[in-house]
């Protein structure tokens, strides 16, 4: 049996971090998903990391699979995604979870409020 601090170390082993600088100058490029996995009153409180996708982890599985039918076209398997969330936990998760799904080239940012700490931009949820 897995505790939640074994897969976190498990995905935290798998996903590189990127800091909020590296992610800033990825921003805007046509070939990098940035992800946003909070739950949909975190984004609406806090705003997003501009032209982010915001998806709930539960669903991102769901969103990323070109055979579902809930399929998002945002997620393109060529792209680098770029996930975050409000600490870095369920970001890393996700980021294991599409690197399993085939998404090769994935990093996760952490937290939103290092985004902010380091003078990221914010677009309103």
């Amino acid at each position: 049996m897995k505790t939640v601090q074994a897969m976190l170390a498990e995905a935290d082993a798998e996903v590189p971090r990127i800091s909020p600088d590296e992610a800033k100058g990825l921003l805007g490029r046509a070939d990098v998903l940035f992800l946003d996995v909070r739950e949909p009153a975190e984004v609406t409180a806090s705003g997003k990391v501009p032209g982010a996708v915001a998806i709930p982890r539960g669903l991102v599985e769901f969103k990323a699979d070109p055979a579902s039918a809930m399929h998002d076209k945002a997620f393109d398997r060529t792209k680098m995604v770029v996930a975050y969330c409000a600490s870095g936990g369920r970001s890393a998760l996700v980021g294991k979870t599409l690197k399993d799904m085939g998404y090769g080239n994935v990093r996760n940012l952490g937290g939103f409020k290092g985004w902010l700490d380091a003078g990221g931009d914010v677009e309103k949820g």
